[in-house]
């Protein structure tokens, strides 16, 4: 049975990451995104709720039953103690569905497998699952531009979100592969998937 090759997708906010871990999809690959695993878990009916209601209160649920994000960002960043409480819940959650989905994956010999994980250099136990690690990098003021136009946060908000996340340096430390994604058109940057794709059997 041919080996399902796994590589570990990360970067900042406004990295890029997302696009890119679509173009892998697209050319073939198995995704299993964190982000999206703990959404579901803190959508209305999620598994992570009823603990998230009784840790922090109806002021942080939303009507239709899913976490506040905006109260909870806000939150989190004055007060690393409910930041720390709200990581130990959703943290083993997402950690125990994406180890489902990998294992899944690799049941049904998936060529190559992609875990977009951003807190993947953060987490300190992904990097020992992993065959290799492909980081996504570009600038801080980069970074802090993407997520205002995405996301629509404040210079204020972005950067203390940038600060929150692992280093620009420590990121770098633990990749095997790096996409700079600094003023690349999508075509180029497509480019840049191709090429490292094809190190990865993709």
């Amino acid at each position: 049975m041919p080996k399902t090759v796994r590589v570990g997708l990360t970067g900042g906010i406004g990295s890029g990451k997302s696009t890119v871990a679509n173009m892998w999809v697209q050319r073939g690959a198995t995704l299993v995104d964190a982000d999206a695993i703990a959404r579901q878990l803190t959508a209305p009916g999620g598994a992570a709720m009823p603990t998230i209601r009784q840790i922090f209160g109806d002021a942080m649920v939303t009507q239709e039953g899913a976490l506040d994000r905006e109260k909870m960002r806000a939150l989190a960043f004055n007060d690393p103690q409910a930041k720390h409480k709200l990581e130990h819940i959703i943290h083993p959650m997402v950690t125990a569905q994406a180890t489902a989905q990998t294992e899944a994956a690799v049941a049904q010999s998936a060529p190559c497998l992609v875990l977009d994980i951003p807190l993947l250099v953060e987490s300190g136990h992904w990097r020992q699952k992993l065959d290799a690690v492909l980081v996504i990098d570009c600038l801080p003021e980069t970074q802090v531009a993407r997520a205002m136009a995405r996301s629509g946060l404040t210079q204020q908000a972005a950067k203390a979100v940038v600060a929150a996340q692992a280093t620009r340096a420590a990121r770098l430390a633990a990749a095997d592969a790096v996409i700079y994604n600094e003023g690349l058109s999508l075509a180029q940057l497509e480019s840049q998937v191709v090429q490292v794709g094809r190190r990865f059997g993709l």
